[in-house]
């Protein structure tokens, strides 16, 4: 009898240890399967499960989470949805997540292993932190600024602080309300197939995802190769620039929209932009040095995030002399985006030093104390500092007595730059109005803001569509909510 109970007793061990084995490979060796199992819905119950943390502007949140009463219980909500969309993205149960909503959701769904005040025990337990907060480096007033000066018309505006790299305002128009997407039922999915059938593309970010021609904005560009190389030292010197210009090894013939521009000096071309005389300065400068030059401004990054990426501006290096003179232009394959754009202005604001730009100042716990911050950005020099003192003055003269008058704001010195960009087959689209710029309060020591304004606005008459007209209106209001104490 003894025997056999001792057999019964090795056998229930033996059961035992084939549970515990059998157990270890469905917890350890299974356990990606099972996760990654479209039925198992316990990571998901568990994101939703609690409420998301939020995103902050000026200190408010922007962001909020209403139980649904659900099995996925929290549905994500937007403060001023169009107006904070391009920075905050969505967060829907059905379609995924986007920009700072994706970027940052281990903090603001919890999962992040910073936030969890014992990451040992929470690891055994498995159990959700609560959701951290997100914040921004936006200006409230800016941004407001901004969305209103677009007025529901087809553009972006980037802002930016010189002296940081904080980004101070990144606005897209159309705008769409993320907060219709957050849910899962049929409202969210009328919404989905309403803004993605829209030809405006509302979720399209404009300010950071959409390239465009710079046109005459990009002379800053030009301006900064030629005097960095030495090609322009004076800028009151008559420079040999035919008018109209006869692009190399073509027949083709350039020509500025108003008169006066044949042998301008720097200081009157820039002023008021001769296409004649910036197409001859970038084929007298090369391909090279013009490259070497767009890229220390930023062309041709492919990798920059502010912490979402950003698509690249591009300058063409590969280019013969009638295109390169096209491309110091604005034209041919130049293209970037409004970010980019208020970059060059920074960096001539800051004495040719560019920071690169960011948009979240720190993360932190539910209770407020800080998980990460973002810490000085390094500063590299993309021109010399005697070359970005003239642009400055270059700049200056623009908004004081030439094409982006409607810039200036009282109590203030403001530098900027026009530029009306052709596109469309043989230029026949409607031409899209550009104004970059810079400001620094009187009372200021630096400059404290950057702007970059591009407008398609496809119901104007073409006649008005000028950077000086329509977008340094909006630039203005914008520094003049940076500006204002």
């Amino acid at each position: 009898m003894t025997r056999h109970i001792r057999y019964a007793a090795y056998f229930c061990v033996l059961l035992l240890a084939a549970l515990l084995v059998n157990a270890a490979r469905v917890q350890v060796v299974q356990s990606p399967a099972y996760d990654d199992n479209p039925a198992n819905r316990r990571a998901t119950i568990a994101r939703y499960g609690q409420p998301r943390g939020n995103i902050l502007v000026g200190g408010r949140p922007v962001t909020g989470s209403r139980d649904s009463g659900e099995q996925l219980r929290y549905e994500r909500t937007y403060v001023d949805g169009p107006l904070y969309a391009p920075v905050t993205g969505f967060a829907s149960q059905e379609y995924g997540r986007t920009l700072l909503e994706a970027t940052e959701d281990g903090v603001l769904s919890g999962s992040d292993p910073l936030l969890a005040p014992l990451p040992l025990l929470s690891d055994l337990t498995r159990a959700r932190a609560a959701g951290g907060d997100v914040v921004t480096t936006l200006d409230r007033e800016a941004q407001r600024a901004a969305y209103e000066g677009l007025a529901g018309r087809k553009g972006a505006v980037a802002a930016v602080d010189p002296s940081t790299g904080r980004v101070l305002a990144l606005v897209s128009s159309p705008s769409y309300d993320p907060g219709e997407l957050s849910g899962n039922g049929a409202g969210a999915a009328r919404a989905w197939a309403r803004l993605n059938a829209d030809p405006d593309k509302p979720m399209l970010n404009r300010a950071v995802r959409q390239t465009y021609p710079p046109g005459s904005t990009f002379k800053v560009v030009t301006a900064a190769a030629a005097l960095d190389a030495g090609v322009i030292r004076n800028l009151d010197a008559r420079t040999r620039s035919p008018a109209p210009y006869r692009l190399p090894g073509t027949t083709t013939r350039l020509d500025n929209e108003g008169d006066g521009c044949r042998d301008a000096p720097l200081r009157e071309a820039f002023q008021w932009s001769c296409n004649t005389v910036f197409a001859k300065l970038g084929v007298d400068v090369g391909v090279a040095r013009m490259g070497a030059t767009a890229e220390a401004f930023g062309f041709n990054d492919a990798g920059l995030r502010i912490p979402f990426a950003v698509a690249p501006s591009t300058f063409d290096t590969t280019v013969d002399k009638a295109q390169l003179a096209l491309s110091s232009i604005g034209q041919y394959n130049t293209r970037a985006t409004p970010l980019q754009m208020a970059m060059v202005a920074a960096a001539v604001a800051e004495g040719g030093q560019l920071r690169t730009p960011y948009l979240v100042e720190r993360t932190t716990r539910r209770s407020g104390s800080t998980v990460a911050a973002a810490g000085p950005r390094p500063a590299r020099q993309v021109v010399q500092p005697s070359t970005a003192r003239k642009l400055r003055q270059l700049m200056e003269d623009v908004v004081r007595e030439g094409t982006g008058r409607k810039a200036a704001v009282p109590g203030a010195t403001v530098g900027g730059k026009t530029g009306t960009a052709q596109h469309g087959v043989g230029n026949s689209g409607l031409p899209y109005a550009w104004f970059v710029s810079w400001a620094q309060a009187d009372r200021d020591m630096e400059p404290k803001v950057a702007v970059a304004v591009v407008v398609e606005d496809a119901s104007a008459d073409r006649g008005d569509i000028t950077g000086g007209g329509v977008a340094a209106p909006i630039a203005r209001a914008v520094m003049e909510a940076v500006l204002d104490p």
